[in-house]
């Protein structure tokens, strides 16, 4: 490219793109997302029952009381803000996401809530629940056969229509503010301040993104604590080969089972020199793990609960075994009746060859003797 002539001769250039009708627009629209904030309560830690004799106690925080019902409500939040402070989302102008259901869910409600068009890239497999969801919230679905694809998908809708591509998978570890806000990570310690155990030894996460683990884990650097961060990983997803191998172009040839989380690909959301362990969970754990929380607690969660809940459980049990009194935390993700065609039907099981009985009677082992029961599970 030619230098123009008047800069090389001292010249002011002076371009004022000043749009005073898209700044009352945009600091009416900001307004709206944060008031929708102040609106809503922090969500409950709800207690696990264990032995009081373990000396350990485990806390779910439950995300499913969020308006669009998830987690992914403080991260859809988060994006809109940034996407909003940038200039990146216009009135008008669509926003477009690729998501497997929560997160669109979540976004749909805020696009409605600013005027917005949303626009929905998902697999065909997303549950019929979650497509009423983003539809009941006003967004539109897009339906793509390989998850794969969803993101190139997602650029190319933007690109054609003007619109702007959320990407939650490059942006949701950057739009939240780790340090505090009332961020997740905050909360959970805000609410465990009168426990027993007020700081947690661990702190599960699943990650569909890696935005959630990142928050916790740079709350916890940040505000100098001992916690450790285990974040669980399912099958038919990269993060834990990543992590294990530090490649981050590790790839699979299918999506995950368990909706909301596990990826294709290691996303860029994902930091994984925040993270202190990870663990591969089979899936047949997660849906036993998520039926076991309805008989304990009497609560229905979605597969992602599942997930964690395991891994939990693992840890918990090596504290018993080692003597360490503690608390452990992990997440309630989003409630069952989005995927009663799913992890609740035993039809779907069987049609995808999961096996749940091993994994129910290991945990049921585990609950009353506080000993992993290697020797019930599948090698």
């Amino acid at each position: 490219m030619t230098t123009p002539q008047q800069t090389r001769t001292g010249a002011t250039l002076d371009v004022d793109r000043t749009d005073t009708r898209y700044r009352d627009w945009l600091k009416e629209a900001v307004r709206k997302v944060q008031a929708d904030a102040n609106r809503s309560a922090d969500t409950h830690l709800l207690r696990f029952p264990l032995p009081d004799s373990w000396g350990v106690d485990l806390y779910l925080k439950d995300e499913s009381t969020h308006p669009t019902g998830s987690l992914k409500h403080r991260l859809a939040r988060s994006l809109f803000l940034y996407g909003l402070c940038n200039g990146w989302i216009r009135p008008d102008r669509p926003v477009i996401e690729a998501s497997s259901g929560s997160t669109a869910v979540s976004e749909a409600y805020f696009a409605n809530l600013i005027g917005v068009p949303f626009v929905a890239v998902m697999p065909r497999t997303t549950s019929a629940e979650k497509i009423r969801l983003i539809e009941f919230h006003g967004g539109r679905c897009h339906f793509v056969d390989d998850s794969r694809t969803m993101y190139e998908e997602s650029a190319r809708l933007a690109a054609d229509t003007g619109g702007h591509y959320m990407d939650q998978f490059t942006y949701a570890e950057r739009a939240t503010d780790w340090r505090g806000n009332n961020n997740i990570a905050e909360s959970i310690f805000r609410q465990l301040q009168s426990e027993r155990f007020p700081e947690p030894a661990w702190i599960v996460a699943t990650a569909g993104t890696g935005g959630t683990s990142a928050t916790l884990a740079r709350y916890v650097h940040y505000t100098q604590r001992d916690t450790l961060i285990c974040v669980a990983d399912p099958e038919n997803s990269c993060f834990f080969e990543g992590w294990t191998t530090g490649d981050p172009g590790v790839t699979c040839d299918c999506g995950s089972r368990i909706e909301g989380i596990g990826r294709p690909r290691m996303e860029p959301s994902f930091v994984p020199g925040a993270v202190d362990r990870m663990m591969k969970v089979p899936d047949a754990a997660s849906v036993a793990a998520v039926r076991a929380l309805e008989r304990v607690i009497g609560r229905k969660a979605g597969g992602s609960t599942g997930t964690g809940l395991w891994s939990a459980l693992k840890i918990i049990s090596e504290m018993v075994a080692a003597g360490r009194r503690g608390s452990v935390v992990t997440l309630l993700c989003d409630p069952g009746d989005r995927y009663l065609d799913k992890y609740y039907s035993d039809a779907w099981l069987a049609g995808q060859g999961l096996d749940i009985a091993p994994y129910t009677t290991a945990i049921d082992s585990l609950l009353e003797t506080g000993v992993w029961p290697e020797r019930l599970l599948p090698e």
